[in-house]
């Protein structure tokens, strides 16, 4: 995924055929308080099993998890298999191999699993490992631990076999010497150079995965570490409920803890579609002077496969696996002028 096509498409054909109210639809449904409320449904959204979603163009990504439940696997499988191929493709700059490095020049990466006994992994501040969403999962299965950092993710991966190797594409490195020379302020940064791969799968025994991998923000400050790898902030799974991922700038996420919330609120009643839209609006009320400059979207799906998305602004998009077809979408957004 090139940086021209993950652009946040502030002007484009698929935003524009989108409700211009917050509600994309609405039904009589319960809510948090057991009181008859409208809630939003997402106009995509079925109740159908096995599914699989993840943020932005990944058609790749979801073909390969499709491809995992399809001959029988499970969500954690899917969920890691459809996570690998992004952080592999060095066009994609906002993941692994080919990632935009920060302000220093060098690649470092995020990333977190979790499986559906409540089982999660996550490395943060990790350099030259392709893969590091295979490296949270083996700090899942190998370790006591939920998170390991820097150096030390380093040293566990070598040692579990993964190799290590230069992340900095050529295509990479230009863009990291233009930024050098504009030098643009931290609060220029927006989804025209990064965004994080979340991705969500139920398999057909009904349970559920999720995994999210990113270079953070692109030219950040050398040991920044944004939500990607933080359970609850960048992606949280439950297998009573659902699941939920976040993309965007992650401090945001991080101070309201958006997955975690998404997931809580549809276990009270909320359809996924209004978890997301009350998750963004905690955005909204908690940050009202700057919420325009950073943006986020988020995804859920819930036990039934339905699912729901919903951005700060015009131009999130997602990629859908159900009843067997893969189709892209764009998401409903708050910003609307």
């Amino acid at each position: 995924m090139t940086i021209k096509r993950r652009k946040f498409l502030k002007k484009s054909v698929i935003g524009t055929a989108m409700a211009g109210s917050g509600l994309w639809g609405c039904t009589t449904d319960q809510n948090h308080n057991g009181n008859t409320a409208a809630a939003s449904i997402n106009p995509h959204s079925q109740s159908s099993l096995p599914i699989v979603i993840a943020t932005w163009d990944n058609l790749k990504a979801t073909e390969a998890a499709a491809e995992v439940l399809n001959n029988g696997g499970g969500a954690l499988d899917a969920v890691e298999q459809g996570a690998k191929l992004p952080e592999a493709d060095p066009q994609d700059n906002s993941v692994g191999y080919g990632g935009l490095p920060d302000r220093s020049g060098i690649v470092t990466l995020d990333a977190c699993i979790m499986d559906h006994q409540g089982n999660a992994g996550a490395v943060c501040f990790l350099q030259n490992i392709m893969h590091p969403i295979s490296v949270a999962r083996r700090v899942m299965e190998s370790t006591p631990h939920v998170m390991l950092s820097g150096q030390g993710a380093l040293e566990f991966a070598l040692a579990e076999g993964f190799e290590e190797e230069n992340l900095l594409t050529e295509d990479s490195k230009q863009h990291w010497e233009q930024w050098k020379v504009e030098k643009k302020p931290y609060g220029e940064i927006n989804f025209e150079n990064h965004d994080t791969i979340g991705i969500l799968a139920l398999d057909q025994q009904g349970n559920i995965s999720g995994a999210c991998t990113t270079s953070g923000l692109a030219f950040k400050m050398h040991g920044r570490v944004g939500d990607s790898p933080i359970i609850g902030a960048g992606m949280y799974v439950d297998n009573e409920v659902g699941g939920a991922c976040a993309t965007g700038v992650g401090e945001y996420v991080m101070k309201t803890l958006g997955s975690f919330l998404i997931v809580e609120l549809m276990r009270q009643g909320r359809s996924p579609q209004e978890a997301c839209e009350e998750a963004i609006q905690r955005i909204v009320k908690r940050h009202p002077k700057v919420y325009r400059e950073y943006e986020v979207g988020y995804l859920a799906v819930n036990k039934k496969g339905q699912h729901g998305a919903y951005g700060t602004e015009q131009g999130f998009e997602y990629t859908l696996f159900q009843n067997g077809n893969h189709n892209l979408f764009p998401s409903d957004y708050y910003l609307k002028s």
